[in-house]
């Protein structure tokens, strides 16, 4: 990755179901409406991914014919896509959206994707299929919590910031220390950290975080209600039946995704889907949160609000319009 820091951007971050996309349309309109243009660019790990669109609540065919959104649909699900590419892939993006005149705004809830936007990444080892089928073979007999305990002997920092039974990351993070004897944690904020603190970027972060958990936990079931009416099942079926995708892939582990599979493979009953699918998306709504906190930068927004879309609108509005006329973000 290049350590060219990036220029300063405007970010909207939250937790799932916080209200991210309903708060950048409308940002969106009111730039128009002053007569300047506002691109959206995708801070979202499983947006990326084509043919997953109920699943992902993937904005509607007039959310982005209304505003032009970037980093969506631009893997097949048997591809992966890394924090190191989407930095890269921001930098081109911001670039390019400023030339023609119109501001960039990154939105999502990847947090990883933002702390590496940030505080810069290394390179890290590549995947080793051997290793994972190693630790694959002791998560079946161990258990992922024990795995995760191991994490947290060699690598607390990211352990922390883990579920124990979140066996993708458990996977990879023992996987890097397997690798390369480093933390997964150490591999984050070096590279691309200037060699003056002072010509750092200046990225402006806006938070959309509940002051009561109840609220998102509530917004989180109504949704999950939602992709399961609107087909989200019928969705992976359709995946499965392409013949060249497994559960084991970083598309098939998406929050929805993997409890559908799994009810598909016979691990559990229908009965039992949406509330391990709710549960799931629970779990990540709180790592998200978790990883928020570890970004002391951040403007908070109370989502939970009765005025909360006139507040985000109120706080980053002049943000961007400073930037639409070409003065820093301040």
């Amino acid at each position: 990755m290049s350590s060219t820091p990036l220029p300063p951007l405007v970010c909207l971050a939250g937790p799932t179901a916080s209200g991210k996309t309903a708060a950048a349309l409308a940002l969106a309109a009111a730039l128009q409406a002053r007569g300047h243009a506002l691109e959206l660019i995708s801070v979202d790990s499983a947006l990326v991914y084509q043919g997953m669109d109920i699943g992902t609540a993937k904005p509607s065919a007039a959310e982005r014919a209304a505003v032009i959104h970037h980093l969506i649909d631009i893997r097949d699900p048997l591809q992966a896509y890394s924090a190191a590419e989407f930095v890269a892939d921001t930098q081109a993006l911001a670039q390019t959206i400023r030339g023609r005149g119109a501001v960039p705004l990154l939105v999502g809830g990847t947090m990883l994707y933002f702390k590496a936007l940030f505080d810069g990444i290394d390179d890290m080892p590549a995947a080793d299929a051997a290793v994972r089928a190693q630790l694959d073979a002791r998560a079946r007999m161990q258990g992922w919590p024990a795995l995760h305990a191991e994490l947290a002997r060699v690598d607390p920092v990211t352990a922390a910031r883990l579920a124990p039974q979140d066996s993708q990351r458990i996977q990879r993070a023992l996987e890097v220390w397997t690798v390369s004897g480093r933390p997964l944690s150490s591999f984050h904020g070096r590279a691309a950290a200037p060699a003056d603190a002072r010509q750092a970027p200046a990225h402006r972060l806006f938070s959309l975080e509940p002051d009561d958990r109840a609220w998102l936990h509530a917004r989180i079931a109504q949704r999950f209600d939602a992709m399961l009416a609107d087909g989200l099942v019928a969705e992976v079926e359709g995946l499965r039946a392409r013949g060249d995708l497994d559960p084991d892939l970083p598309s098939m582990r998406c929050v929805g995704y993997r409890q559908a599979w799994e009810m598909l493979d016979g691990v559990y009953p229908p009965a039992e889907l949406r509330e391990r699918g709710v549960a799931a998306t629970r779990q990540l709504a709180k790592r998200q949160i978790t990883w928020l906190r570890s970004m002391p930068q951040r403007q908070i927004v109370a989502c939970d609000a009765p005025n909360a879309l006139q507040t985000a609108c109120t706080a980053i509005l002049p943000v961007l319009l400073a930037q639409a006329d070409g003065k820093p973000a301040a």
